[in-house]
């Protein structure tokens, strides 16, 4: 039987325009990611990596050119649809958290499983076997004012993670935080990665984010122009 890869990217283009100037974001990129990877998108501002990531997580349309999500065509699928993969198929970590203020870490973690329609006892175990995995179950009840950088960090993990993702996407994970608490979340993004077999895709200007992943993609005016492996 044929492996699917878990991401597809052929001939992908992303085109804004700014004033009377067309910018390609995106310069017709070739990319295959196969299940169980842990890959680097860096390059300077304007390279085209977070563009990259969106597209692949579904944020963001392509101009032209196509990608798949573990076999899926994004561009066969409505609204609704893309929606429905991103919240059970793909997990983010955002540079921001993204976390609800006035909802506990386990509330946190567990709410997309509640858009999932997991009945409450179940996504509140769910949520708390992920908060345990990263070892903060004894911030469940903390809410994220109440928590550091690092922990808020942690608990934005184990909410990209309840879900089973087949995909974990990381627009600059390490951001604002120092280095003992960066090379925490990395050794927890390599934890998700070796022992879920979860594949994940960082975009970043950290240098230990680069390091540490097994595969390093370089951009540069949108196009990649290396692709290295450790």
């Amino acid at each position: 039987m044929t492996r699917v890869p878990v991401v597809r990217c052929s001939a992908l283009t992303r085109t804004y325009t700014n004033g009377a100037t067309r910018v390609h974001a995106l310069d017709n990129v070739d990319l295959v990611i196969e299940r169980g990877e842990f890959v680097s998108l860096a390059g300077p501002s304007g390279s085209g990596k977070s563009t990259l990531l969106n597209v692949i997580g579904g944020l963001d349309r392509p101009s032209s050119g196509r990608v798949e999500i573990d076999g899926v065509d994004l561009a066969a699928l409505d609204a609704g649809a893309l929606a429905d993969l991103r919240r059970d198929r793909i997990g983010f970590v955002f540079q921001a958290y993204n976390l609800i203020p006035v909802l506990s870490a386990r509330e946190n973690v567990a709410f997309i499983l509640e858009l999932q329609g997991v009945r409450a006892a179940e996504r509140h175990r769910r949520a708390d076997a992920a908060l345990a995995s990263l070892g903060i179950a004894e911030l469940a009840d903390r809410r994220p004012g109440e928590l550091s950088g690092g922990q808020q960090q942690r608990v934005a993990v184990a909410r990209a993670i309840v879900t089973d993702p087949v995909l974990l996407l990381a627009d600059e994970p390490s951001a604002n935080l120092d280095s003992q608490t960066t090379a925490g979340l990395l050794a927890l993004l390599r934890h998700i990665n070796e022992a879920h077999g979860v594949t994940i895709v960082t975009a970043t200007h950290d240098p230990a984010v680069i390091a540490f992943a097994a595969r390093r993609l370089g951009l540069r005016d949108g196009r990649i122009v290396s692709d290295e492996r450790a």
